[in-house]
C-alpha cells in the first residue's frame, strides 16, 4: 500500500460515471441495511435491490447531476481509480419557530469493499463538512443507511417515521362538522402541478420539513408499475376551489390471502384538519379493500385521534429518519426560536471534526430573538455534540439523553430548563428522503 496516491475532491466531469460505479445503488448492491423499513409500504421489508445501471443511465445521471448547483459530490481516488463517493445536496429545512436554516443533505455514501476500513469515508466527511461551512450551511443531516456508521461523525438521530396499518373494519371516524370543500380523483399532470404549492404551505409550518429538490414531483405517472399497479391521485378543494390538499395512493395485487386488499398510501399532505381529515376518510374506506399501510409518516399522525377505536391504527414498523449533525454551534442555534425563553450556558469538548464548536457557550433566547456567544462563566451542564444535534429539532428527550449519559448537569434545574426551551409540538417530520 505505500507509495499509493490518495486523493480526496470533487470528481471531474469525465470522472462522473466511475464516481457512480463506487456507490452501492449505482451496481444493484444493497444500501440499506436487512431490517424493516418504515418507509416502505410493500408486505417485504424493503423494496428489491436495482439492476446495476448501465452506461447510458449513468451518462444520465451525470448529466442532470453536474447542471444541479445544490449537488455537491466528493470522491476519494486511489492512484487514480475511483474507489470511494459520496455527496451534499444543500436544502432548506424548517426549523422552530417557522424560520428555515440551510442544510447539507449527505447522500449516496459507499467505499467499495475492497477498500474500506482505511478512512477514506472520514475523510471525505470532512471535506463535506468544511464545504458545507464555507457555503454557509451550519449544520448536516443525513438518513443512516445502518445505525451504527454515522454517530462516529457526530450525526444522532433528530426526528423518527413509522409505518402504520389499519383495518378497515375497525376505522371509523368520531363525528365532525359537514366538510364544506369536495374531494376529486385527478390524474398524475394535474397531481404534479398541485403538489408543489401544498407543500410549500406544509413545510412553512412543519418542522423539519424539506425544501423539495428540483422535479421533485416530475416521476409521477398514471402507468402501472408491474404487480404494484398504478398511482392514484386524491385531492381536496376548499369551498373557494384551491387545493388544499392530496394523497398518492396504490392498490397492489397480491398473490396471498393475507395481503390481497390492501390500500397503500405512499404520500398525504394536508394545509388543514378539514382536508387531512376528509382524504383519510376516503382512503380508510375505500370500496373492496380491507387494509390500509401507509409508509413513512409522522410519529404522531393526528388520524389516530379521529378514529373512534385509536387501538385500530397499529404501527407495524418504527425507525429513525433524519440525522442531524451541528457544523457551526452559534450560528445553527441563533437560527431556531425557542419556545420558551432562558438561558443556559453549555460545554460541548468532543467536536474534532469541527473544532470550533468546542468550548462553552451562552445560549439565550427571549420567542425569535436567541444569541449564542462565547463565554468564561462556569457552565450549566455538559453536553455531548450528537446529544445537542439530536435536540436541535426539538423532537427528543433531554432527560433520556441525559439519563444515557450524553448530558450532564452542573447547576439545579438545568435539565428541566434546556428540555422546555428547545422542545416542539407537534415532533419535528420530513416527508421524503434524499
Amino acid at each position: 500500500m505505500s507509495g499509493m496516491v490518495t486523493e480526496v475532491r470533487m470528481p471531474r466531469h469525465d470522472e462522473m460515471t466511475a464516481y457512480y460505479r463506487a456507490l452501492p445503488f449505482a451496481n444493484g448492491l444493497p444500501h440499506w441495511e436487512p431490517a424493516d423499513a418504515a418507509w416502505h409500504g410493500g408486505p417485504e421489508p424493503w423494496p428489491p435491490p436495482r439492476t446495476p445501471a448501465g452506461v447510458e443511465q449513468l451518462e444520465e445521471w451525470a448529466a442532470a447531476d453536474i447542471k444541479d448547483d445544490a449537488f455537491h459530490p466528493i470522491a476519494t481516488f486511489v492512484d487514480g481509480r475511483c474507489v470511494g463517493a459520496s455527496a451534499t445536496i444543500s436544502f432548506e429545512v424548517t426549523v422552530p419557530g417557522g424560520r428555515t436554516a440551510r442544510m447539507a443533505g449527505v447522500t449516496a455514501t459507499g467505499v467499495i469493499v475492497t477498500h474500506r476500513r482505511r478512512g477514506y469515508l472520514r475523510q471525505m466527511m470532512q471535506a463535506m463538512f468544511e464545504a458545507a461551512l464555507e457555503r454557509g450551511e451550519p449544520l448536516a443531516m443525513l438518513s443512516a443507511s445502518e445505525g451504527s456508521i454515522y454517530g462516529r461523525f457526530g450525526f444522532s438521530p433528530a426526528t423518527y417515521r413509522t409505518r402504520w396499518e389499519l383495518a378497515r373494519h375497525e376505522a371509523a371516524l368520531l363525528p365532525a362538522e359537514p366538510d364544506p370543500g369536495s374531494l376529486e380523483l385527478v390524474d398524475a399532470a394535474q397531481a404534479k402541478e398541485v403538489w408543489p404549492g401544498v407543500h410549500a404551505e406544509v413545510r412553512a409550518h412543519r418542522v423539519g420539513e424539506l425544501s423539495p429538490q428540483p422535479g421533485r414531483w416530475d416521476g409521477l405517472s398514471d402507468e402501472a408499475d408491474g404487480t404494484k399497479g398504478p398511482l392514484r391521485y386524491l385531492v381536496h378543494r376548499n369551498q373557494r376551489g384551491t387545493v388544499d390538499g392530496i394523497a398518492n395512493f396504490r392498490l397492489p395485487w397480491s398473490p396471498t390471502r393475507e395481503h390481497a386488499g390492501t390500500l397503500v398510501v405512499e404520500a398525504l399532505e394536508a394545509t388543514n384538519p378539514v382536508a387531512y381529515r376528509a382524504l383519510w376518510g376516503v382512503l380508510i374506506d375505500f370500496d373492496l379493500t380491507k387494509t390500509v399501510v401507509a409508509a413513512g409518516r409522522p410519529r404522531d399522525e393526528p388520524l389516530r385521534w379521529m378514529l373512534t377505536n385509536p387501538r385500530a391504527m397499529r404501527v407495524t414498523r418504527q425507525t429513525d429518519n433524519l440525522w442531524a449533525r451541528l457544523l457551526d454551534v452559534p450560528r445553527a442555534l441563533t437560527q431556531r426560536s425557542y419556545p420558551t425563553p432562558g438561558e443556559l450556558s453549555f460545554t460541548i469538548r468532543d467536536d474534532r471534526m469541527c473544532p470550533a464548536n468546542n468550548g462553552t457557550w451562552h445560549l439565550e433566547a427571549d420567542g425569535p430573538v436567541a444569541t449564542c456567544v462565547p463565554t468564561d462563566k462556569a457552565a450549566d451542564l455538559t453536553l455531548t455534540l450528537p446529544a445537542l444535534s439530536s435536540l436541535y429539532l426539538g423532537g427528543m428527550s433531554t432527560s433520556h439523553l441525559a439519563y444515557a449519559g450524553h448530558i450532564t448537569a452542573h447547576t439545579d434545574g438545568a435539565i428541566d430548563r434546556l428540555a422546555r426551551m428547545f422542545r416542539t409540538d407537534p415532533e419535528p417530520h420530513n416527508s421524503f428522503g434524499f
